[in-house]
């Protein structure tokens, strides 16, 4: 069967429509909370949220749907999707959530669920959570005596804090450094700033004043210009900019220049593979990753192994091939020495790791390669499959024939929202804008 709720990163949409409505929530609670409960102990889940004013109404949406069901709740308020991960495992829950549309606008939200073992869900887990919404819930309701309660959980941050901090060698400080930290008045808010200060940084932080409604607003990874702008104006040693839910991020060197997740791969691969601690021979990417960076990595006799997009396909891929380092070009980076799931301030910290160690200004660090041009381009559709139509397909392949096998082309549907992405990678730029402005051009029409 195919899954109809869950996407490639959770349940996501707009805010108070199906998928993402109060009702929908409180299924899942149920579902997932009859799932994952094993044995006779007082089974529990941790919740986590960003800063989204739906965020209230969904978070108490699944805490009717878990406690009916007989499990208890911990609460943490706004906190990021690794720290959910890392305390699932930490608190020995049954199951974590965290309530996030990561990058997308307030008015969208959505749920991701975390085994015991800090991991997101299998497809074939959130099938059988589908499976089980549909049919049958009121058979698993708790007896009166048994229903769960529900609790806060004040030191959540803090605890989190530690976990993070406890990444960065002890040998090493970021005394005498500047770093401008952007966090999207999302979930990392006050965590971010608390972990670069405590670590000696002199920290200026922006987006750190959420109100519902500005999260990711011309902000954080999705907006780096406003990471960039503070790196000038402050004359900062570096910039990081995460998304809603801090577990992606992208960078900037003291001239406010981008460094993206392949440069993150390529720096962090070669650090560890000094010291012996890159696992697996490379490091895992996607159909995305820029070919600049393969082609680094082969000087340094290490691979690039690619996975599909999505986080949850590159942790496949690692655990397959034995890999602790994986990422996506977006800024999505999985090391999973340290955690489950990827975490925008433990890949910050080890790319900081690296500055402090070396003494060399991020810009002489950070940038490892020359990138390949590549074009990305999002069209956006209403309804229908723009891919199958046969113009479409046509026009993709004759596109293909006209790179003559010097660069790619990916164009796949997107998993969190209604566009279309169109990737065109290769030697010949003026060649590859060509390119995908032809199969937007398809697509458009195909979908008009």
């Amino acid at each position: 069967m195919t899954r109809k709720l869950f996407g490639t990163d959770g349940i996501r949409g707009l805010a108070n429509a199906h998928p993402m409505t109060a009702e929908i929530a409180m299924k899942v609670g149920m579902a997932a909370g009859r799932i994952f409960t094993r044995g006779e102990h007082r089974h529990r889940v941790v919740i986590g949220k960003d800063t989204r004013l739906s965020g209230y109404m969904v978070e108490s949406a699944l805490v009717a749907g878990f406690t009916s069901v007989g499990m208890d709740v911990f609460l943490f308020g706004p906190l990021p999707t690794p720290a959910v991960a890392m305390l699932t495992r930490s608190l020995r829950a049954d199951l974590g959530v965290m309530i996030s549309a990561s990058h997308n606008a307030y008015t969208d939200n959505g749920i991701k669920l975390f085994g015991p073992d800090g991991h997101k869900l299998s497809d074939a887990r959130e099938q059988q959570i589908e499976n089980l919404m549909a049919n049958g819930l009121e058979k698993g309701l708790a007896p009166s005596p048994k229903i769960g309660r529900a609790k806060r959980i004040d030191d959540a941050q803090s605890r989190y804090i530690e976990l993070v901090k406890g990444t960065f060698p002890r040998n090493l400080r970021l005394d005498g450094l500047r770093i401008v930290v952007d966090c999207a008045h999302g979930a990392a808010y006050k965590v971010a700033p608390a972990v670069l200060w405590e670590l000696g940084a002199d920290t200026v932080a922006i987006g750190v004043d959420p109100n519902g409604a500005n999260i990711n607003l011309d902000c954080g990874s999705t907006a780096p210009e406003a990471m960039c702008k503070k790196v000038r104006e402050v004359r900062a040693d570096f910039g990081i900019a995460l998304d809603g839910d801090a577990d992606r991020l992208v960078m900037a060197d003291e001239h406010g220049r981008i460094i993206d997740g392949d440069q993150v791969l390529a720096l962090i691969a070669r650090s560890w593979a000094k010291t012996e601690r890159l696992k697996g021979g490379g490091v895992v990417g996607t159909v995305m990753s820029n070919a600049g960076l393969e082609r680094y990595l082969a000087t340094l006799n290490l691979k690039l192994a690619r996975a599909q997009v999505g986080d949850r396909y590159v942790i496949e891929e690692m655990k397959g091939g034995g890999y602790n380092v994986g990422g996506e070009q977006s800024g999505h980076i999985i090391l999973s020495d340290f955690c489950t799931t990827g975490d925008g301030l433990i890949a910050a910290l080890q790319v900081l790791a690296v500055i402090a160690k070396e003494g060399k200004p991020a810009s002489a660090a950070c940038h490892l390669f020359e990138p390949l041009p590549q074009i990305l381009q999002n069209v956006r559709f209403r309804k229908g499959a723009p891919l199958d139509d046969p113009q479409v397909k046509s026009r993709i392949e004759s596109c293909r024939a006209k790179l003559n096998g010097n660069g790619r082309i990916l164009v796949r549907k997107s998993g969190t929202e209604p566009v279309i992405r169109i990737m065109a990678e290769g030697d010949d730029e003026k060649l590859i804008q060509a390119i995908v402005n032809d199969i937007a051009s398809a697509i458009e029409e195909a979908a008009a």
